[in-house]
């Protein structure tokens, strides 16, 4: 007992540390959608779709290679003739993450249960250095 009250402040220090390290791995779990890096892994390994959810100008500046292009408000009528396999991993995608949110649950109640949305959008792709194509 002695040793924690003679060195409390080394103790605090310590624990503080501890948080401050385990912050992102928190933050990561509570984080909702895709990372960069799974989301490519994905593409690479498992064959996923990626749809962008933007409107056709905001995708014709620039979008995920290969991503096929279903606007939001068309996405419940155009998505099972875009991607007709549900087994499939889909990667929905949009310029910051939220209109994809959005778009997993539609895509979900369609029946795509590998649906997910790409965290930080198309702003985090380029971020990570990930090639875009122009339309």
């Amino acid at each position: 007992m002695k040793f924690l009250l003679d060195n409390w402040m080394l103790i605090s220090v310590a624990l503080v540390s501890g948080g401050l390290l385990l912050w992102p791995v928190i933050a990561g779990a509570t984080a909702s959608g895709l990372s960069t890096a799974m989301a490519v892994q994905m593409i690479n390994r498992e064959k996923a779709v990626v749809v962008d959810v933007c409107e056709p100008a905001e995708y014709a500046q620039g979008h995920v290679g290969g991503a096929r292009n279903v606007p939001l408000a068309q996405l419940e009528q155009r998505l099972p003739e875009v991607v007709k396999n549900k087994a499939l991993p889909v990667i929905l995608v949009c310029a910051s993450g939220a209109r994809a949110q959005r778009a997993v649950a539609t895509a979900q109640k369609l029946g795509y249960e590998k649906a997910q949305a790409l965290a930080g959008g198309l702003k985090a792709w380029k971020e990570a250095n990930l090639p875009i194509e122009k339309a």
